[in-house]
């Protein structure tokens, strides 16, 4: 089949858009952040992922103008924490509409873990966090240069929280964590297998299926 995505659900004719899960899985933007007057918010993103590894900066988008696009684009700070299996209801609750000033954390059973570099707090029973300092914010437009409503926020990376227990050979183990990633509709992805294999510019015999360690 063909379609043309501006068309909306007639265009494509199925029950449900597959954009979403063609383009996954994708890893869960769960972003901490703070509002003007100091309040913790906490929400997970679908529309999320690192986009530059020197330096590192990651970028989420908000399909409106959320709280956690908000309170990033006004304190020009946030946090990223990883979810996993085990903290998947936790993550879940911190998607539900609450009225601004309620804490997701408490909402989730979560603790806030202090963070270094900025004032928002990261989910403390997360095995990895990210602090991150917005570097711009951009007002998503379509074709015609009408703003669709959406917003992208990026933000540098600036210090990295990591549980010592996920390390393994010096390497972050996302088995281990059991780290979780959206895969559209209302299905989710964990990562429970890993393959590796070389690049032909890593140099030597180029093996498919290698476990490069």
């Amino acid at each position: 089949m063909f379609y043309e995505p501006k068309g909306g659900r007639a265009a494509h004719g199925l029950p449900h858009d597959p954009i979403k899960a063609i383009v996954a899985p994708r890893p869960i933007g769960w972003i901490s952040t703070l509002d003007a007057q100091g309040r913790p918010n906490l929400a997970p993103y679908s529309f999320f992922n690192l986009v530059s590894g020197a330096p590192p900066i990651l970028a989420f988008a908000s399909e409106s103008l959320k709280h956690s696009a908000a309170n990033a684009m006004a304190t020009k700070e946030f946090v990223f924490s990883l979810s996993t299996r085990p903290l998947f209801d936790a993550m879940n609750a911190s998607s539900a509409a609450l009225e601004e000033g309620v804490n997701e954390f408490e909402v989730a059973g979560l603790t806030m873990g202090e963070s270094r570099l900025v004032r928002a707090p990261r989910v403390a029973e997360s095995p990895a966090a990210m602090e991150c300092k917005v570097l711009q914010s951009i007002e998503l437009q379509d074709l015609d240069g009408k703003p669709t409503g959406g917003w992208l926020v990026l933000g540098e990376v600036v210090g990295i929280h990591i549980d010592e227990r996920y390390l393994v050979n010096g390497r972050f183990d996302a088995v281990a964590a059991q780290s979780i990633a959206r895969c559209g509709y209302r299905d989710y992805a964990q990562v429970t297998e890993m393959f590796s294999a070389l690049r032909p510019t890593d140099g030597g015999a180029y093996a498919p299926g290698s476990r490069d360690r």
